[in-house]
């Protein structure tokens, strides 16, 4: 009776489009998911992800699940995980994505998850680093252990949703370290964001991690903006 009475003065609405949900929905209504912008990247080996990095940086693999188009669907989904509190969109995400992942497992076996870090202000200021959730339920759906410990932001910058594609490059390179050179030696590293772009902060990412002896990279994202 409380959720009925919850549900008729804060109705759930949609994730991507704000229409009401109906009771056997969950986050995204049907309608929306069946217009999600899947990238089939998994299927790829030598797909536009992997392209992103040809002769910056040595990785194994990289894949984003859908695609990112201004207005579309998955800005908003996005926004609404980023800057909303939304934290269940990147559950609703990993575990939809988890299928495809499962088969490049067998293939590119992964050891650890993990997360892009936010500086320590930036995630008191927001209350939580947006892919969490995401990268928690990929490690859970994997089996594989997930560390947002290991790799940490030094620099404190502000928000980038109103950079353009340019601005979000500069200044990136050295802002990323590592707290340990010893953990995770010789393991297979599969770093998680929500967009990927120019690719410069998950390089910025790589080479920070790239300290630690041994390792291999591979890169996930939620979504990649379709150029």
């Amino acid at each position: 009776m409380f959720n009925s009475l919850l549900n008729l003065f804060f109705p759930k609405v949609c994730a991507g489009c704000r229409k009401l949900l109906l009771a056997t929905e969950n986050v995204l209504c049907t309608n929306c998911r069946h217009e999600m912008p899947l990238t089939q990247y998994h299927l790829d080996s030598k797909n536009e992800a992997v392209k992103k990095f040809y002769g910056k940086i040595e990785i194994e693999y990289a894949s984003a699940f859908l695609y990112f188009n201004k207005k579309g669907i998955v800005q908003e989904l996005i926004h609404n995980l980023k800057y909303k509190g939304q934290e269940d969109i990147g559950t609703i995400l990993g575990n939809w994505y988890i299928e495809d992942l499962r088969e490049l497992q067998l293939k590119i076996p992964f050891d650890v998850v993990i997360p892009v870090p936010l500086h320590k202000r930036k995630l008191k200021e927001r209350g939580y680093n947006q892919v969490t959730t995401f990268g928690k339920t990929l490690a859970k759906g994997l089996e594989i252990a997930y560390d947002d410990t290991v790799l940490y932001r030094k620099k404190y910058s502000k928000t980038q949703s109103k950079k353009n594609l340019l601005g979000r490059s500069e200044n990136i390179e050295n802002i990323f370290d590592v707290h340990s050179i010893e953990k995770h030696q010789n393991k297979h590293l599969l770093i998680i964001d929500d967009v990927l772009t120019t690719g410069a902060t998950l390089e910025a990412c790589s080479r920070a991690l790239l300290k630690i002896p041994g390792i291999k990279i591979s890169i996930v994202c939620m979504a990649m903006a379709n150029s």
